[in-house]
C-alpha cells in the first residue's frame, strides 16, 4: 500500500463518538435546565468545553489529511473525498455523523432558549425585589395587549 493511499483513510469513528457524547451532554444539559438544577450544569459546562476541543482537533486532524492528500480542507473537500473513495459505508458515515451535528446545534438552540426564559425570569424576580416591578400587560379579547395605566387606583383620586 502506498503512502498516499494509507493518507486517505479517514474514518469519522472518533468524531461520531464525540458527537454523541455531545448529545447526551446536551440532553443532560436540559434536564438540568428544566429542573433549575445549578450545580448539575456548572459540572456540565466544564465537560462541555473539553468535548468541544476534542471535536475541535478531530476536525482539524481529518482537514489536514485531506488537504495533506491534495483535497480543500473544509467540507467540500471531504464530498469530494467522499466521491473518490466510492464507498457507501463511509458516506453514510459522514451523512449520519452531519446529522448527529445538526441534531447537536438544534438541541444547543433549545437549551439556549431555556437558559434564555431561565434569565428573563431571575431578571423580572430580581427588579420585583429591588421594587422596579412595571405592571403586567393586560390582554383584551382580539389578544392585544394594553397597559394597565388605564386602570386607576380609586385611592390616589
Amino acid at each position: 500500500m502506498s503512502q498516499s493511499n494509507s493518507k486517505l483513510t479517514i474514518t469519522f469513528e472518533q468524531d461520531a463518538q464525540l458527537v454523541n457524547y455531545l448529545l447526551a451532554d446536551l440532553q443532560n444539559e436540559q434536564s438540568a435546565l428544566i429542573l433549575s438544577d445549578i450545580h448539575a450544569i456548572e459540572a456540565l459546562v466544564d465537560k462541555r468545553l473539553l468535548l468541544l476541543q476534542q471535536l475541535s482537533v478531530a476536525a482539524k486532524n481529518r482537514y489536514d489529511a485531506l488537504a495533506a492528500n491534495g483535497f480543500e480542507a473544509n467540507e467540500k473537500g471531504m464530498l469530494d473525498w467522499l466521491n473518490v473513495q466510492a464507498k457507501p459505508a463511509l458516506t453514510n458515515a459522514w451523512k449520519n455523523f452531519q446529522k448527529s451535528l445538526a441534531q447537536a446545534k438544534e438541541m444547543n438552540r433549545l437549551n439556549g432558549i431555556l437558559i434564555s426564559k431561565h434569565f428573563n425570569r431571575n431578571q423580572q424576580l430580581l427588579s420585583h425585589l429591588q421594587g422596579n416591578a412595571r405592571k403586567a400587560d393586560v390582554y383584551g379579547k382580539n389578544g392585544q395587549a394594553k397597559s394597565q395605566n388605564f386602570l386607576r387606583d380609586p385611592l390616589s383620586v
